[in-house]
């Protein structure tokens, strides 16, 4: 799977084929199609790899259980400002360009995004208990809106420093919050 996710930086997935990817990775593609049914469901175990490893549920129930505000507070800037590395970046950006002519990414995506919904939702109704759920998922939308216009951003403007815009969305989140729990 890493000599694939390399390859789908390097080159995109649609660059990329089965026999590239036995090719690079020394495995027989016999052997690949034994352990993937296609291209997509190995796009599917980076993805899932990735995500996970992104999210980091299980920091956020720690919190969460023990009524961590400072460390909720933490992993959702973490989610909606951090700067991913650039390899990141490209996964996340040839993933975006595939969700709309691909049914079985758009459906990866989707999946994905039930899981980051439920944790950002999760971590905000710990925070602010009395918001309304359509509060809630507002305020939702904006941190995954933030988190995606940092990827965008990176990756369009890779020469600027973007540490002032994410000091900035970081202060916008807490006034959205401090705004919701009243």
């Amino acid at each position: 799977m890493a000599t694939t996710r390399d390859l789908f930086v390097k080159r995109g997935f649609h660059q990329t084929g089965m026999a590239q990817i036995a090719s690079s990775s020394g495995i027989a593609v016999g052997q690949i199609y034994r352990d993937f049914a296609n291209k997509e469901a190995i796009i599917a175990a980076i993805c899932e790899a990735d995500l996970a490893e992104w999210l980091e549920e299980e920091t956020l129930e720690t919190a969460v259980a023990v009524g961590d505000r400072e460390g909720i507070l933490a992993w959702i800037e973490r989610i909606g400002i951090d700067e991913p590395s650039h390899e990141n970046r490209r996964m996340m950006c040839e993933f975006v360009a595939t969700v709309g002519c691909n049914p079985i990414i758009a459906e990866i995506n989707r999946k994905a995004d039930v899981r980051l919904r439920t944790s950002l939702g999760a971590a905000l109704a710990s925070l602010a208990p009395g918001a309304s759920p359509q509060d809630r998922s507002t305020v939702v939308d904006f941190i995954i809106t933030m988190s995606w216009g940092m990827v965008a951003g990176a990756e369009l403007f890779p020469y600027r420093d973007h540490k002032i815009l994410r000091h900035y969305m970081a202060s916008l989140f807490r006034r959205e919050l401090a705004a919701m729990c009243n």
